[in-house]
């Protein structure tokens, strides 16, 4: 990649995360462009202007196509087309974890609701459905017995689309009142951070406080291996502890928001910096 090709940070939305990227690119006199991915269009069969593409879509379905087209045309996608669909769909990400050989919770998939209360007799209650796609614990519900789940398979019964009718399940554990979220960059585990809440799910977009969590070898290599496991080069990993104080993984997040993690490093690790140090080693073949 010559210094007139400049890197692309690809987004709808710039929120303080990305905001956070593009004055680290800029202060660090990295050529580069924002393009707004409501914009952005590529004739098939050309090739790519910008070798270097980092997909911040928030979109999942922008930004899985967006990152296939960019592929298809030469370019270096960071994360990749195949990483985004499969953090991007949590049965995906749960299988692809299992294979790897990761500690995960009980998982099992129903291609129906009724199938799904099936499934729920052998993982037991209680018990969480999941959206298939989906952030910031939206959709999310517990599942305390079987009356319960019947009232909510009912309402995903009625659902228009036919893959939200497909039934994501997993046991429920419980955990002390935090989850984690470990920021992987280019195979490193750069920080961690407790996400507490009184409420069982524990995700800041609803109110969870972030603090930092000691980032121990087993945190740091249980995040890195579940980062590998779905191919993703930049990534929040979420663990959770169950009652015996084992690290389970939860899921892997393509488009990982960080500043609730940056306000609680202070100066100790600067994320966007680490990003743009990767995004730059990504670039040396290309200018080689």
């Amino acid at each position: 990649m010559s210094r007139a090709e400049p890197l692309v940070v690809l987004a709808s939305r710039v929120r303080a995360s990305e905001k956070s990227i593009l004055e680290a690119l800029s202060r660090r006199g990295v050529a580069h462009r924002h393009i707004d991915s409501r914009a952005w269009w590529h004739p098939l069969g050309d090739r790519a202007a910008h070798p270097i593409v980092l997909n911040r879509e928030i979109g999942l379905v922008r930004a899985t196509y967006a990152a296939e087209a960019l592929e298809a045309a030469g370019a270096i996608v960071v994360n990749s087309a195949r990483a985004t669909a499969l953090c991007g769909d949590k049965w995906r990400t749960s299988a692809a974890l299992v294979e790897a050989g990761l500690p995960t919770p009980r998982t099992a998939l129903g291609l129906t609701p009724e199938a799904a209360l099936t499934a729920l007799e052998s993982i037991g209650y209680p018990a969480v459905v999941k959206p298939l796609q989906g952030s910031w614990g939206r959709l999310v519900s517990a599942l305390p017995d079987r009356q319960t789940a019947e009232t909510v398979l009912e309402y995903v019964a009625a659902l228009p689309s036919p893959q939200a009718r497909i039934v994501y399940l997993q046991e429920w554990i419980e955990k002390p009142g935090r989850d984690i979220r470990v920021i992987v960059v280019g195979g490193e585990a750069l920080a961690a951070t407790y996400r507490r809440s009184e409420h069982w799910r524990t995700n800041v977009a609803r109110g969870a406080v972030s603090e930092l969590c000691p980032l121990t070898p087993d945190i740091a290599r249980l995040a890195v291996m579940a980062a590998e496991a779905v191919g993703a080069e930049i990534a929040g990993v979420d663990l959770i502890e169950d009652g015996t104080g084992e690290m389970l993984v939860l899921e892997v997040n393509h488009g990982v928001e960080f500043s609730g993690l940056q306000q609680a490093l202070g100066d100790a690790v600067h994320v966007a910096d680490r990003i743009v140090d990767h995004l730059l080693e990504k670039s040396r073949p290309c200018s080689e």
